[in-house]
């Protein structure tokens, strides 16, 4: 069985392997102490099964972790709840969701932020339903419609986290070709904009627009989300979508690069105020 994101379950077995060095024990040592059979220790340290978190907990206790963020650190990333009371709904969808779009929505799920700059279309947690099906059709190409159905259904229960409490904070910067355009026919992107300026005025959502007037920028590389996590910057993960996988980068070098990247953009782009009347300036066929 595996528990959530493999990126969790690398990062998490990393962890473990660690601290089991750090006490002087082998794999084999360690498992006789919690009872198990020395394989366990060695697919949860590869990450090749997820650990839950009693198993986390035992093994935390054997090595003798007793200090409290790091133990929370490690019990976050076998999965423990994070008191956000945001259950797995997306389980229920296994035989549909490939690995990493439920790793994506895993993450997304555990986050407290995520920062994210756009350059194609708008963000998933923002579309409308009409909106997400005619990008959804694009992107899984022969998909029938009962498939499709699911997979917009999907997207917009995935906007949950907006409403839930604590919400998500959502920080985007969208480059200007997002909302020029045109997916679904102009009035789908019509309501679609609307649909931009409503989320843009919740507190828990920052909206900015980067024009074309600003040029080239360092955007144009492509797109990327940057998850936040509570307590520990020792989760935050940076997500690349490529066409068939996603790429994670957890190194603090690269978080810091990425980081700073997002706030390079956010300089260059409209203010919060100045991008929603953009957006509706643009639906108004400006």
């Amino acid at each position: 069985m595996q528990h959530g994101p493999a990126v969790r379950r690398r990062k998490l077995g990393a962890e473990l392997r660690a601290l089991r060095a750090r006490t002087g024990l082998t794999s084999g040592e360690a498992a006789r102490l919690v009872g198990w059979h020395q394989s366990k220790v060695s697919r949860i340290e590869t990450g090749t099964s997820g650990a839950k978190p009693a198993d986390v907990r035992s093994l935390l206790d054997a090595y003798g972790v007793d200090d409290p963020q790091l133990r929370q650190m490690m019990l976050l990333l076998a999965g423990a709840d994070d008191g956000a009371g945001r259950d797995h709904w997306w389980h229920a969808y296994r035989g549909v969701l490939p690995p990493t779009y439920r790793d994506f929505i895993s993450l997304e799920s555990q986050a407290i932020a995520m920062r994210t700059l756009e350059t194609t279309v708008v963000p998933g947690l923002l579309q409308t339903a009409e909106y997400a099906r005619e990008v959804t059709r694009v992107a899984v190409e022969g998909a029938d419609e009962d498939r499709l159905d699911t997979l917009v259904e999907v997207r917009l229960a995935r906007q949950d986290v907006l409403r839930a409490d604590p919400p998500l904070v959502l920080s985007a910067v969208l480059d200007e070709a997002v909302l020029r355009r045109e997916v679904g026919g102009p009035e789908v992107m019509a309501r679609q904009l609307r649909r931009l300026v409503e989320a843009g005025r919740l507190p828990q959502v920052r909206l900015q627009v980067l024009p074309f007037a600003a040029g080239a920028h360092i955007g144009v590389t492509g797109p990327f989300v940057i998850f936040s996590f509570s307590n520990t910057s020792d989760l935050d993960v940076v997500v690349l979508d490529h066409l068939t996988s996603s790429l994670h980068l957890e190194r603090k070098e690269d978080l810091e690069a990425y980081t700073e990247a997002f706030n390079a953009l956010r300089i260059h782009a409209l203010s919060p105020e100045d991008s929603l009347d953009y957006i509706a300036a643009i639906g108004d066929g400006a």
